[in-house]
């Protein structure tokens, strides 16, 4: 049977880099943003490339479930999904998979997230969505994943993560090779920069950019919803 994780995020969290350590093993199937499409095409949001999108990939909810409930080609499949590409699924689809949440500081996620979108908003950047999901699935063996706490160790990381979902840690997730992977959503080019450029985990340069201004109330709206999850959060 195909274990299948589930990986819940908000953008620009490093969720793109975990897609391509798990990339990097034998036994794995990634799949990047499978219901992107279905959220743009129920909803009137001018993000980057959304026409391509729609035009490209499945906008019925039920085809996507019916496509990762069914895999069955590799032991693990890995499925980077948006929080908020999913908030509305039932209850019943999310419990057939492993679910990890993989969350973000809020001040580093809001100041990145503004460099391509001016103006985001808490729906935007998927914390308060994480944050329902996990509450509404009521699930003893969801696993929380801290980027701050990724990138300060990720072999430990790792090695723990791998435990709790009952796979071999493999060394190979450490790394990959610059440039893009097979997987890539055709929204690559607009998000992928950094990722694509790196060849492991790595706080980025641009990691210590300032919070803008008018970013600042959403900040102290999205802190406790992190908070909250970062204390259930895998540790060093």
């Amino acid at each position: 049977m195909t274990l299948k994780i589930n990986s819940i995020s908000g953008p620009r969290n490093i969720s793109t880099a975990l897609m391509y350590s798990f990339a990097q093993r034998s036994d794995t199937q990634v799949v990047d943003e499978p219901y992107y499409g279905c959220y743009l095409n129920h909803n009137e949001l001018e993000h980057p490339g959304r026409k391509e999108i729609i035009a490209t990939m499945a906008t019925d909810y039920t085809t996507v479930d019916d496509s990762l409930i069914t895999f069955s080609e590799q032991p693990v499949l890995f499925i980077k999904n948006m929080a908020h590409h999913i908030v509305d699924l039932p209850t019943a689809t999310l419990q057939q998979f492993m679910n990890v949440f993989l969350i973000r500081e809020p001040y580093q996620l809001i100041a990145s997230f503004a460099q391509v979108i001016p103006n985001p908003t808490l729906k935007d950047i998927g914390v308060k969505d994480e944050y329902e999901l996990f509450m509404r699935l009521n699930d003893p063996n969801a696993i929380v994943i801290d980027a701050g706490e990724l990138l300060n160790a990720p072999e430990d990381i790792l090695r723990k993560f791998c435990q709790l979902v009952d796979i071999e840690f493999d060394k190979n997730m450490l790394n990959w090779k610059t440039g893009g992977i097979k997987e890539d959503g055709i929204w690559a080019k607009h998000w992928y920069s950094n990722v694509h450029q790196s060849t492991g985990f790595a706080k980025q340069s641009t990691s210590n950019r300032p919070l803008p201004s008018h970013c600042e109330a959403l900040y102290e709206e999205a802190k406790p919803y992190y908070d909250t999850l970062y204390s259930k959060s895998i540790k060093q």
